[in-house]
């Protein structure tokens, strides 16, 4: 089913965010996305940040770790910030073990288990991730399409490159501190003491994370790149929160795409209650219009069943193909 507008479109960014308010249907209208991109042609990898793990619901799948193929064109993954966090922490102790005397190991440990459920921890690790997905798939996908966690846990993770690049700059400033005083010590040793001198994996480790940070803040503050779409309901709640969420990613120097305005009442719906609410509705749709109206917004409306299966979400593609593909429709 690849469009006419495929070809032309690998030329714009590469990397989506879906965001929002919990409860507004971000994960619909990222999966939505993902297959109208996967449907033009474009290799799509659509990647779940939600603790709630509600990708594999829209889907029909079961998905985890790793990608796993939805339809041509179009894999999907769901990432558990626990577990990255788990993961991390473990790789973290195995570099440890290498250079940490025996004496001192289990002490060490039990500091990096404490570290573990400090506030931020999974955030952290989650970017880690986040950061090799970069790497890695965006050198085999033409498209990366992100579904987030609710915007308050988004906006703290798409924070971190800045927030961290001076506390990690420190930590590889210690550390080779540490490496030049032992080298030294090493070699006033002995010839014997110096031959054990070796490459230290503790700094090789925090060098390539602070590099991998950087290079995603790259991409994140590139507009050719990376794009982050708002979704938000007629509602004052989730009205409040995208106008402050849009004032912070402009403030990163994050390029913000449209406002898919969602389940907004069609027109054909009758009867006095929904009359009186398509009266406050249009109350909220102009604040939208207002506050927001610099950027293309885009009303989807609202369906009289769930959107679940490839079908459902394939009837979502004119509303969301003119946002991805501007001009071509």
């Amino acid at each position: 089913m690849a469009g006419s507008g495929a070809a032309e479109a690998v030329s714009g960014p590469r990397v989506l965010f879906f965001g929002g308010k919990g409860g507004v249907g971000k994960t619909t209208l990222a999966g939505a996305a993902a297959l109208a991109l996967a449907d033009d042609g474009l290799r799509t990898l659509l990647v779940s940040t939600d603790p709630a793990h509600s990708t594999g619901d829209l889907l029909d799948l079961a998905l985890g770790d790793d990608p796993r193929l939805v339809t041509e064109r179009l894999w999907a993954v769901e990432i558990d910030p626990a577990a990255e966090a788990d993961r991390y922490i473990q790789g973290v102790k195995q570099r440890l073990a290498d250079v940490t005397p025996p004496r001192l190991l289990g002490e060490v440990e039990r500091q990096i288990d404490i570290a573990r459920v400090t506030p931020g921890a999974e955030e952290a690790a989650l970017f880690d991730r986040f950061a090799r997905i970069l790497e890695g798939d965006l050198a085999t996908h033409d498209r990366l399409v992100f579904d987030t966690a609710p915007l308050g846990h988004t906006l703290r993770l798409l924070a971190l490159p800045e927030q961290m690049d001076a506390w990690m700059a420190g930590l590889v400033a210690r550390r080779r501190q540490v490496t030049v005083l032992g080298r030294a010590w090493r070699r006033v040793s002995g010839a014997a003491a110096a031959s054990e001198e070796r490459a230290d994996p503790v700094l090789a480790a925090l060098d390539a994370r602070r590099a991998r940070f950087q290079q995603a803040r790259r991409l994140l503050t590139d507009a050719a790149r990376c794009q982050f779409h708002f979704v938000l309901i007629p509602e004052r709640l989730p009205i409040l929160e995208t106008e402050r969420a849009v004032t912070t990613l402009e403030s990163y120097g994050i390029r913000v795409g449209s406002m898919f305005v969602n389940r907004v009442l069609p027109d054909d719906a009758d009867g006095a209650f929904l009359a009186r609410r398509r009266e406050r509705e249009r109350a909220y749709l102009r604040r939208i219009d207002q506050r927001l109206g610099r950027y293309p917004i885009v009303r989807v409306p609202l369906l009289d069943a769930d959107v679940a299966g490839l079908g459902a979400l394939r009837a979502l593609r004119p509303y969301i193909r003119p946002a991805l593909f501007p001009g071509l429709g």
